[in-house]
């Protein structure tokens, strides 16, 4: 059985932590900024953990066989 691949877009945009679990990005930070309040865009400027409901379905495409 051939190795299993890591889906190209998945690494660039998750990292794993130094306890297993894996981080992300905020979403809605692409465009539209002007109608968010300033408080709101420096919220969305950290990181946060993937979801446990996500979580192993992220991890099977940063699966590395």
């Amino acid at each position: 059985m051939p190795k299993m691949k890591t889906h190209s877009s998945a690494k660039k945009r998750f990292k794993r932590t130094g306890s297993g679990k894996i981080k992300r990005f905020q979403a809605r930070t692409s465009h539209l900024m002007r109608k968010k309040s300033k408080k709101a865009k420096l919220r969305l400027r950290d990181s946060t953990l993937v979801s446990s409901a996500d979580q192993k379905r992220v991890e099977r495409m940063l699966v590395k066989k």
